[in-house]
């Protein structure tokens, strides 16, 4: 490893550090690596957004002629508004394109994902003469009784009752496999950074000794 990468991963290393200081107390270490972080996301998001977004989709179209790109980018300009209290009636009406695009967009996005894609996915084979056919009746079986659970213009006794109560435990699954997922990622992130610790530390005294 040369000398300059040695540095980098050591300011690497640094901040790695500062950010877990954090699990002791809030300190300084950990507020300069936070606000770092905030800063150069926001700063590399911009640079994003200004070669992906503003030079290709507003500047180039008006240099080649295609002049109706005005209308969006005086659009965008009247979002600036919002900065003034005299006048930041000027960006509600790009504040209400974007909201009312927005909305076409996201209803039918969601309506595909959440609604059609669930119900095709519960609509599945069933039998006995095989196992996966055995455990789609269970998935429909644990679907039917998590709808069952939310639904209470019935009051939960009896069947409906002890179906309702299916209903929770099949929840309780469904939350409890996503928490593990959640901690199983975070906690392989966690992984990644102490062997890069453990092999800067490796590298940094072999280079010195």
């Amino acid at each position: 490893m040369g000398t300059t990468e040695l540095i980098w991963n050591g300011v690497a290393a640094f901040l790695v550090l500062s950010i877990y200081s954090f699990l002791y107390k809030d300190n300084p270490f950990y507020k300069f690596a936070e606000h770092l972080v905030v800063g150069v996301s926001a700063g590399y998001f911009a640079m994003i957004l200004y070669y992906n977004a503003f030079l290709p989709k507003l500047i180039h179209p008006l240099s080649s002629g295609q002049y109706w790109y005005v209308i969006p980018g005086i659009l965008g300009l009247l979002m600036w508004a919002r900065f003034s209290r005299k006048w930041q009636w000027l960006s509600r009406p790009t504040l209400g394109f974007v909201i009312g695009s927005g909305a076409g967009v996201a209803i039918p996005l969601y309506l595909q994902n959440y609604v059609l894609r669930q119900l095709s996915a519960s609509m599945l084979p069933v039998g006995f003469s095989s196992w996966p056919q055995i455990t789609n009746i269970l998935i429909i079986i644990m679907v039917f009784c998590a709808l069952a659970y939310f639904y209470f213009s019935k009051e939960h006794t009896g069947v409906f009752g002890g179906a309702a109560k299916f209903g929770i435990w099949t929840l309780m699954v469904g939350f409890g496999a996503g928490f593990g997922m959640t901690v199983m990622g975070r906690v392989a992130l966690l992984a990644e950074r102490v062997v890069f610790l453990r092999d800067y530390f490796h590298q940094l005294w072999n280079a010195v000794f």
